[in-house]
């Protein structure tokens, strides 16, 4: 690994003297990190352990698992957002610092019982998504139970040391339990001062919600970014909002939000009973999973969407804090903005991880474009991913498919599989780039955990799909339609169970988006 670490103790008699020679005495400590190839100082973590790997506090740093309950991986790590002096105990440590997802870990051990230190060290880049157009974004955010003063600070700091582009903070409600939520209160004045303050672009949403139960299934979760003005209610029914009744669906403010000129994003993959019938209607842009946990698994939702002959953008976020790495790099052309870069995510031009950085190009395609043939033939496969710790292989997916594999192999420091081969085409298809799966409670296919980043999460990756169409038809997969009928048929049953209605006409009215998806998958089988 190229990192020569620079460490300067600087020892003066007076400050000797006013530090003391005790146990209690401390180091103050100048921490710096910079890029190895331009010497520019840039943000990034840093966790400091003694001899015997146990982690030191350092109270000037804000802590990167902070609103976080447990003993978790992720409290181990500080940010430094800029050059900082610190006090620390005296003594010899280790230090381990990294800059977002992009750089690869430098870890050095350090003698700091002098008075006063400097420590440098350069992080080495091995991927550039800037040189690509990629810029990363988070797009579900929100935060709690912390002051405003934190909360200001967190978003200021967390976000750059991540070396994320953009990120979207977005209101929601809960009976009661919402007067806790710190991030509601922030205006779009405030988030464009974080964005002059931070260098993230910083953009608003809404989470538009309804639960049957309290933390139970309902219609679902869904997102709407760069939104003009909340769509009321924000969250539907008795079961969050412990009043009113289930007869509005989430379809009413998803299409107030798309009038409006906002982005729809789906939350929490496949969870909701209304997610499906606005994929089929054309209403619902990108899609997030792992958004706040491994509920389930790509192919819960996303391979079946795609074999049905949908456009299915992959999207993902954080949900109740920043508790991972989770981000969408998007394929931006032109200026960054909240806006292009959510309309360049809606047209595909995406790929999500949390850790592993992929490229996926088909005969010179890349994510979210289509590879049209005139008839049965080859394209070429050109993949590479790379990754600071060790993701085991890379996956190219076929309609859900895994039909070749590539392992990683060390380079300096961190990790990198390519592959680079012809590929026959006889049907329409989807293509997509992916790093193992985490693992899903209950699922045997997925049984085995996949290696955890640095705060302590299972790595995922995953692009979005490269289409290829053959003599005009795009890939539709009759059986899989005819799943997703029995899919809604069940779903709306479901509501028909659960749901408390104040008259037939609220029934009927959710109802009818069941019935719109229905219809329109149906008039999709007799097309085809």
């Amino acid at each position: 690994m190229r990192i020569s670490a620079v460490v300067t103790c600087l020892t003066m008699t007076g400050l000797l003297g006013l530090a003391g020679s005790g146990p209690q005495a401390t180091c103050r400590v100048k921490l710096i990190l910079f890029d190895a190839d331009s010497n520019r100082e840039i943000p990034g973590l840093v966790k400091i352990e003694d001899a015997d790997g146990q982690p030191v506090a350092i109270d000037k740093l804000l802590s990167r698992g902070l609103g976080l309950e447990g003993d978790l991986p992720i409290h181990r790590w500080h940010v430094l957002p800029a050059s900082t002096v610190v006090d620390l105990p005296r003594g010899k440590f280790t230090i381990t610092a990294i800059s977002g997802l992009e750089t690869e870990a430098a870890r050095r051990d350090v003698d700091l019982t002098a008075a006063e230190s400097t420590v440098s060290i350069p992080l080495t880049r091995f991927y550039h998504a800037d040189r690509e157009g990629y810029r990363s974004g988070n797009t579900h955010l929100h935060l709690m139970k912390v002051s405003r003063e934190t909360c200001d600070r967190y978003l200021r700091e967390v976000p750059r040391a991540d070396r994320l582009d953009v990120m979207f903070l977005s209101y929601l409600e809960r009976a009661d339990a919402d007067k806790e939520y710190t991030s509601n209160r922030y205006t779009g004045a405030d988030l464009a001062a974080l964005t002059r303050q931070s260098g993230v672009m910083f953009g608003n949403g809404e989470e538009h919600r309804h639960n049957f139960t309290g933390w139970g299934e309902g219609y679902g979760h869904v997102m709407f970014l760069n939104i003009k003005e909340l769509i009321q209610p924000v969250s539907i029914g008795p079961g969050i909002m412990l009043t009113g009744h289930d007869g509005l669906p989430l379809q009413r403010g998803i299409d107030q939000a798309r009038k409006d000129g906002a982005t729809v994003i789906w939350c929490h993959n496949e969870w909701g009973l209304e997610a499906l019938p606005n994929w089929l209607t054309g209403r619902v842009q990108a899609q997030n999973i792992f958004d706040g946990g491994i509920r389930s698994s790509f192919k819960d939702s996303f391979y079946r969407y795609l074999n049905a002959g949908l456009r299915v953008p992959f999207s993902t976020g954080t949900d109740w804090f920043m508790y991972d790495f989770s981000r969408a790099y998007v394929r931006v052309d032109g200026d960054l903005t909240t806006s292009n870069w959510l309309k360049q995510l809606a047209a595909g031009r995406s790929f999500i991880t949390n850790g592993p950085l992929l490229d996926l190009r088909v005969s010179g395609r890349t994510v979210g474009d289509t590879v049209k043939l005139p008839d049965s033939g080859h394209v070429t496969i050109v993949a590479r991913a790379s990754g600071r710790v060790d993701f085991q292989r890379v996956e190219l997916v076929q309609n859900g498919t895994v039909i070749v594999t590539a392992s990683t192999k060390p380079v300096g420091g961190h990790f990198e599989a390519e592959l680079k081969q012809p590929l026959s085409i006889s049907k329409p298809c989807w293509l997509a780039l992916r790093t193992p799966p985490p693992s899903v409670k209950d699922d045997p296919e997925l049984a085995m955990p996949t290696p955890l980043n640095e705060l302590g999460r299972e790595l995922f990756a995953h692009t979005s799909p490269i289409y290829v169409d053959v003599a005009g038809r795009p890939v539709f997969d009759p059986t899989v339609a005819r799943q997703l009928l029995e899919k809604m048929n069940a779903s709306r049953q479901q509501l028909l169970q659960h749901g408390k209605f104040e008259d037939d006409l609220a029934r009927e009215r959710v109802l009818d988006v069941y019935r719109d998806g229905i219809a329109a998958l149906e008039k999709r089988l007799g097309d085809d």
